[in-house]
Order: C-alpha cells, then structure tokens, then sequence
C-alpha cells in the first residue's frame, strides 16, 4: 500500500513537468514531507474547461481518500487511500472513476514501513523507509478521482457543496521496493501521460495496459527517521537517515 508519501515541488514546478496549461494561483499547498490521507494533494487532470469547453491539462488539489459519489459521508474516503490495479476496473468504489476520472499524484518518493523486534536494549517499533526514483526525477502516480456532493449543503453553486477527491492506484512492489513491502504505489511512465489522463481515452482493457509495474533498478530505498511515524511531524529532518540523528 502507500499510506504515506513526500511532496514538496511547487506548482511553478509542477505545470512544466506535466504540461499543465491551467493553475490557479490562489490554489496553494505547502511543500509536505509527510503528506498524510486527508491531506489536500497536487494532482494533474485532464478535464473540459467550463467556459469553452476545451480540454485542459490542470494542476489542482484533491484530497486523499477517494469518496464515491454514492457515498453517505466524506469519512470513508480515509479508507480508500489505494486501489489496487489488479482490481481497479471491477470495484463498485472505483471502477467508475477508472474508465472516465484518472489523475497523476506527483510525489519525490513515498515510505513503507518494517516492524522491528524488541532486542533487549530496544523496544519493538516499526523502521521507515524512504522509496525514490535513483533519477531524482518526480514519480508520477497513477490515480483517480471523483466528485461527491455534500447533501448538508443547500446550494449546487456552493464550493463547500462538492469535495473533489483522489486514490492512488498500488502495485506489486518490484526493485528495492519489494524488500521492504509487498506493494507500492504505481508509477506511470512519461510516455503514458497523455493516453492516461486523456478522458476520451475509454476502453478498460487498454486503460490496464498502462498499469504496468516499472522495471527493476530505478528505485532507492534508504532508512530514515523515525519522526516520520508521528503524522503531525513534518519537514526535510523527516528524510535524515538514522546515523545522522
């Protein structure tokens, strides 16, 4: 899974890697170097523009969690911070999302967790590790998202009225990765960008093509601080490695 991940490239940044032509500007996050679910996440979408109805490429924020449409409350969207790409286009919560609302989830790297024994100087606890592309360059996840309407307010024109929402589709952890976890998150390549955000881009059989796991040798995964366990730590500390603390 990936329940936890890094984020600090700006939307200056972000537009150029991704081509985004639309961003607004007082649409801001903080650089996050523990960015949580239910944290609002830069996301790059495909979708038409209201006033023209062209397609645009956008940068925008989403939270994470992805809240279906149907659902009663916005609380389940902590639950649905993964899809898994084995399943993505059959579930009821995603399949949806899957053929007509795909996003790419910019991140620098993302952790996992190895639980620990106690020796008899430690106690047990759990050891972060940080994942990275051995590039540098960002990881494009690949996820979706959905638009669920808040039944507590009255008017459809009201911005508190719909909670845009997002999910990161997993894998099986290939590379580095799979020594420390079974799955991670899918990152989709360069040259999938286009066909993946396209939303004319329909057929699910296809779509699954581009869910391919990445080849081995592009991942580095390093201890770090175990800070990063505490949800309400945040800053570059987080990706110090034990030694240096």
């Amino acid at each position: 899974m990936c329940g936890r991940y890094v984020s600090t490239r700006g939307p200056r940044d972000l537009t150029g890697l991704f081509g985004a032509t639309l961003w607004d500007p007082q649409e801001t996050l903080a650089p996050s170097w523990n960015v949580a679910p239910t944290d609002d996440v830069w996301s790059v979408v495909e979708a038409p523009d209201r006033d023209t109805g062209e397609i645009v490429r956008r940068l925008r924020p989403l939270r994470w969690g992805l809240v279906p449409s149907w659902a009663k409350s916005v609380t389940v969207g902590a639950k649905m911070i993964n899809a898994r790409a084995e399943t993505v286009a059959e579930k009821p919560a995603y399949r949806r999302a899957f053929v007509k609302r795909r996003c790419l989830l910019p991140a620098d790297g993302f952790y996992e967790w190895v639980a620990m024994p106690a020796t008899e100087q430690t106690k047990a606890y759990k050891q972060p590790y940080f994942i990275a592309p051995a590039s540098g360059d960002v990881m494009a996840m690949a996820g979706l998202y959905e638009y669920w309407r808040d039944p507590t307010v009255a008017a459809d024109d009201d911005p508190a009225a719909w909670v845009a929402s997002c999910t990161i589709i997993t894998t099986e952890a290939t590379d580095a990765a799979g020594r420390v976890h079974p799955r991670m998150p899918l990152a989709i390549a360069p040259g999938d960008w286009d066909s993946w955000l396209d939303p004319a881009h329909q057929d699910p059989a296809e779509l699954r093509d581009l869910l391919t796991a990445p080849a081995a040798g592009h991942l580095d995964t390093r201890t770090v601080s175990t800070a990063v366990n505490n949800v309400r730590d945040n800053g570059p500390h987080l990706l110090d490695s034990p030694d240096e603390l």
